[in-house]
C-alpha cells in the first residue's frame, strides 16, 4: 500500500510518498481502508518530535480517519468487513490502509461523506469536550475564541452558538473573519490591528469574556487573559502560534480566573464513557444539520506534505483533508 513516511524528524519536505507493508489488526482492533484523513495541528507537531509523544520510525502522520472495514481482529464483534466508520488513531492516517482500535472506532453516519468525516472526530470532539467537560459553558455567557477561522477554532464557534453563548471570534485576516461571521459570529476582532485586551472590553462594556478558547498561544494567550471576567476560564487548546506561553498567574488571582488544559486524546482514553456520549451528541446534531464542517481544500495523498506545510503557515480556513480517491 502506498502510504506518507516519516523516518526522521524534520519539516513536512522530508517525509516520502511510497510503498510499505499492509499491517495487521491485533485482537482487538480493526484494518480499515482508508478514504478520507483530515489534517490537524498535531500532525505538522508529531513529525518534528514536538508532540506529546514521539512515535518509533518509520510512521505515518494523520489521525483522523474514514473509511471502510477491511478486516477485524478476533475480539471485535460489534464491527462487520464492509462497514463505513470514522476512527481516531495517535497517527498512522496518510496511508491507504490503517490500523484502528475498536474502541475507538464509530459507524459513519448516512449522508455524511468520507471527507466530511474525516474532518469530524477530532476537531468537534476537542471543541465539545472543552466548551462542555472543561468550561461548562453556559446560556448568555460571553466567550473568545483564538484562532477562530481554523479547524477547531470553528468547531467552538459553532458548539458555542448552539450551547447559548455569545461568541466573540478573533483572527488574523479579513477574510477569515467574514468566514467567522457566515458561522454566527456576533463580534470579531483583528488582532493584527486591533489590541484583543480593548476591544473585548469595549464589546462587553468593561466586563470581560466569561470564556477564553485558546489554541493558539504565544503572546496572544496573555492579551485574552487580559480581557477575561470574574471567574472567568481560559481553555489551552494549543500552540499553533510555535511559542508556549508563559503566564503571569497574578492575572488568575486577580480575576479569581482558572486556566484550564484540553487534551481530548487522553479524556477519550481515560472516560471513554462519557467520550462515547459527547460524540453520539455531536453526530445527532449533525443528523440534524446543526454542524457543517467547513472543507478548505482537499489534496491527494502524495501531496499531503503540501497540506502540512500550508497548515504549519497557517493558511487554511477551516479543514484540510487527504482525499484517496484524488
Amino acid at each position: 500500500m502506498k502510504a506518507i513516511v516519516c523516518r526522521e524528524f524534520g519539516t513536512p519536505d522530508i517525509l516520502q510518498y511510497q510503498e510499505i507493508e499492509i499491517p495487521s489488526p491485533k485482537k482487538d482492533e480493526i484494518l480499515i481502508s482508508v478514504k478520507a484523513c483530515s489534517v490537524n495541528f498535531p500532525d505538522t507537531l508529531i513529525i518534528q518530535g514536538k508532540y506529546q509523544f514521539r512515535p518509533e520510525f518509520p510512521f505515518s502522520p494523520g489521525s483522523d480517519v474514514a473509511g471502510v472495514i477491511e478486516k477485524v481482529g478476533e475480539d471485535v464483534r460489534h464491527f462487520k468487513i464492509g462497514a463505513e466508520v470514522v476512527g481516531f488513531i495517535p497517527f498512522g492516517g496518510f496511508a491507504e490502509k490503517a490500523i484502528v482500535k475498536a474502541k475507538d472506532c464509530f459507524p459513519k453516519p448516512k449522508g455524511m461523506s468520507m471527507v466530511n468525516a474525516s474532518a469530524f472526530l477530532l476537531a468537534y470532539g476537542t471543541s465539545y469536550h472543552a466548551l462542555k467537560d472543561r468550561a461548562n459553558l453556559q446560556k448568555e455567557e460571553t466567550i473568545l475564541i483564538l484562532g477562530a477561522s481554523g479547524g477547531v477554532g470553528l468547531t467552538a464557534l459553532e458548539l458555542s452558538k448552539l450551547m447559548g453563548a455569545k461568541v466573540i471570534a478573533a483572527a488574523s485576516t479579513a477574510d477569515k473573519l467574514e468566514l467567522c461571521k457566515q458561522f454566527g459570529a456576533d463580534e470579531v476582532i483583528n488582532y493584527t490591528e486591533e489590541s484583543i485586551k480593548d476591544k473585548v472590553k469595549e464589546l462587553t462594556d468593561g466586563k470581560g469574556v466569561d470564556v477564553i478558547y485558546d489554541p493558539v498561544g504565544g503572546h496572544f494567550s496573555e492579551l485574552a487573559l487580559r480581557a477575561i471576567a470574574w471567574k472567568g476560564r481560559h481553555l489551552v487548546i494549543g500552540f499553533a502560534n510555535g511559542e508556549i506561553p508563559k503566564i503571569p498567574v497574578n492575572l488568575t488571582l486577580l480575576k479569581g480566573a482558572s486556566i484550564v488544559g484540553v487534551f481530548w486524546g487522553a479524556f477519550a482514553q481515560k472516560e471513554p464513557v462519557k467520550s462515547l456520549e459527547n460524540i453520539q451528541q455531536l453526530l445527532t446534531w449533525f443528523a440534524k444539520g446543526a454542524l457543517k464542517p467547513h472543507i478548505d481544500k482537499t489534496y491527494a495523498l502524495k501531496d499531503a506534505p503540501k497540506a502540512l506545510e500550508e497548515m504549519m503557515n497557517r493558511k487554511t480556513k477551516g479543514k484540510i483533508v487527504i482525499d484517496m480517491e484524488l
